[in-house]
């Protein structure tokens, strides 16, 4: 399906509104999985021209999206990627473990951004950071696709690792997401650990949810972003 390339008009807009020039684009992956990290890009382009092809990694395919990724390490000023694990998910919340993996990424660039522009309409970073929400900004703006393309690949690099140990899940192929393959697994073994265990799944798995762990209230700081499925996906 055809699709609009990315652009760099948000940025030329932070620039000219807020005096910003070094300003990264920011976007996660694994949210909506049941297992592995939810990680966070954050990437520096410029204004420079953006390779051809790139998008939100979801439009590409694997292999598209691996030589694009190959690029982009090279092609993008720099970019970090940072990581929550399930354990911190679960004692944290999405939202709150969305920030810490968003904050390891922004603190591990090379130089600290002027402002971020974040994909979504949640602004799950906060102060101090200076934050532009853009929805679909992973198809629209050139350094959050950039982003997206690099925490996807980067991502499912590290559940195929995770794999390696726990066949049965095909980490590999579901990168953590609830695939048949997936269910049948937890059902039979349940969960390794790499899995988040405070996530409705296992409300479905009678023999198993005596290991579910109950998060204490968040603090109401910011909206608790969705992400946690049941076992009827």
């Amino acid at each position: 399906m055809p699709y609009e390339p990315p652009t760099h008009t948000v940025e030329r807009s932070l620039r000219a509104t807020t005096g910003a020039r070094i300003i990264a684009g920011v976007d996660e992956v694994g949210r909506g999985a049941w297992a592995g990290p939810v990680s966070v890009c954050a990437a520096i382009t410029g204004l420079r021209r953006a390779p051809a092809g790139l998008t939100d990694s979801k439009l590409l395919t694997l292999k598209r999206r691996t030589e694009l990724a190959e690029e982009l390490r090279t092609w993008v000023t720099s970019h970090a990627l940072g990581h929550a694990s399930p354990e911190e998910i679960d004692a944290l919340g999405m939202t709150a473990a969305l920030r810490l993996a968003a904050v390891r990424a922004l603190e591990s660039l090379p130089i600290r951004p002027d402002a971020v522009i974040l994909d979504g309409k949640h602004d799950y970073l906060g102060a101090p950071w200076r934050v532009r929400t853009v929805i679909k900004g992973d198809q629209s703006c050139v350094a959050v696709a950039a982003a997206s393309v690099l925490a996807k690949v980067q991502r499912d690099k590290m559940m195929a690792e995770l794999g390696v140990n726990h066949a049965d899940f095909a980490f590999a192929d579901n990168a953590g997401y609830p695939s048949p393959v997936h269910k049948a697994a937890l059902a039979e073994r349940g969960p390794t650990p790499h899995h988040r265990l405070s996530w409705a799944y296992l409300d479905a798995l009678p023999q198993w949810r005596h290991l579910k762990k109950v998060r204490s209230a968040v603090d109401g700081s910011a909206p608790e972003i969705e992400g946690q499925l049941g076992f009827d996906f």
